[in-house]
């Protein structure tokens, strides 16, 4: 082990122990940058070995020509050299020239033009070379994350937005909120089944159904817990923050447009403690949507139907559900539309989020601000239920004292990991 990756593992154990995560968490959570969740923090063999390379092109590309032709040496270790990995990365470049640009995301051929390496010049060169060192290192770390079936799970994570979090973040949440999240994300609370996996605990069982108790299952698939009503609890915590996050919106009007400038009569109604009734004139049904928005000048209704999954299912939950009581609608003369909307119990939106908020008119900061919100109170509501996993639960904590907006989600004795 060289001395570089010496003091960056001292370096991790501090971080560890700073941010109160278990020592079995890698270290490529701290500071990988392709994660789903990205913490504001840099390895530092990464950035030795960045700053390595510039000094070398430094050297190699002065415009003064003795020290250009000096062979100056930068030393950097056997297990790394500099020029080999300025060789690699600049042999990418030139291949990604005969590539061309190529298609980003959703957007149009174009529509994020990518400097040319054989065009560039002096720092702005140095810079590709620089990012291309670093994308080869975020390659080994995703190469190592794959192979962890338990803390690499969200690399098999579809349509989920990434969630970074900054330092003012970082400073602004309690220790319990961030190890909450990070230690989820990676699975590496305290459940049953990690307690036995580490030689801590004899039995696996869930303190409510006795089944096998995972992370995934106390959070999300806990008969015991569905029926004593513990995830529509949650469920609606998420609805209550979604009508605020757009209150919020409407309070500055907007030039942006939208579904919701389309008229002035807009109703909505959100389904809360099953006490929804779909609109007769509309449709007679016995479905209860989760909300459901209604124009009678227009003559339109959208139906929002949200869904808090855990993360490996998000896909599987945005379900073509009420499609047939769309199409009812739409026969007796409505325009109706119907937007499925996924959050993740652990706290990460879907895609179908953000593209549901810019349909009603809600974009820019406001859009972002409102997300922010949204996949805040789904945390907030799983930390709530990993704390209560084996408390009897009641009509409590839907009540202001024991937490909707603010729950106490912190013991001495038990923390969150």
């Amino acid at each position: 082990m060289s001395t570089v990756e010496m003091l960056e593992q001292n370096i991790s154990q501090f971080l560890r122990r700073w941010l109160g995560l278990p020592r079995s968490l890698s270290s490529i959570a701290l500071y990988g940058h392709s994660t789903m969740l990205q913490l504001p923090i840099s390895g530092l063999s990464e950035e030795f070995m960045v700053t390595r390379a510039r000094e070398l092109m430094m050297y190699r590309d002065s415009s003064g020509t003795k020290v250009a032709t000096a062979g100056i040496l930068v030393k950097t270790g056997r297990k790394w050299k500099a020029q080999k990995a300025i060789d690699r990365a600049e042999a990418r470049l030139q291949h990604n020239i005969l590539e061309g640009n190529m298609a980003v995301g959703r957007a149009g051929l174009g529509s994020f033009p990518i400097p040319r390496y054989d065009k560039a010049r002096g720092r702005e060169k140095r810079s590709m070379v620089q990012d291309e060192i670093r994308a080869e290192v975020e390659e080994d770390r995703r190469v190592k994350m794959v192979a962890m079936y338990q803390q690499g799970a969200w690399t098999r994570w579809e349509h989920v937005e990434q969630r970074k979090l900054t330092w003012l973040e970082l400073w602004r949440l309690k220790p319990q909120h961030i190890k909450f999240l990070i230690q989820s994300v990676y699975d590496v609370l305290p459940s049953p089944t990690n307690l036995q996996r580490w030689g801590l605990a004899a039995t696996v069982a869930c303190q409510l159904c006795k089944k096998r108790a995972t992370l995934e299952h106390i959070l999300s698939c806990c008969p015991k817990a569905l029926e004593d009503g513990r995830y529509r609890w949650h469920h609606g915590q998420q609805s209550i923050t979604f009508v605020r996050a757009g209150e919020k919106a409407q309070q500055q009007p907007s030039s942006f447009g939208g579904l919701l400038t389309m008229a002035r009569d807009w109703k909505l109604q959100v389904d809360l403690g099953r006490q929804l009734k779909f609109p007769e004139h509309i449709s007679a049904t016995s479905l209860r949507p989760d909300m459901v928005l209604t124009s009678e000048s227009t003559k339109q209704v959208v139906l929002v139907e949200l869904t808090v999954p855990w993360e490996d299912r998000l896909e599987e939950a945005n379900k073509r559900k009420y499609a047939n009581l769309v199409i009812e609608c739409q026969n007796k003369g409505w325009k109706a539309r119907r937007e499925p909307v996924e959050v993740g119990c652990r706290g990460f939106a879907g895609q179908s989020l953000p593209r549901t908020l810019k349909l009603l008119g809600v974009k820019g900061q406001l859009c972002r601000r409102a997300i922010k919100t949204i996949i805040e109170a789904a945390e907030k509501a799983s930390r709530w239920l990993w704390i209560r996993r084996g408390d009897p639960w009641s009509s409590g904590p839907l009540g202001r004292k024991s937490g909707a907006d603010n729950p106490w989600l912190g013991r001495p004795s038990e923390g969150v990991g």
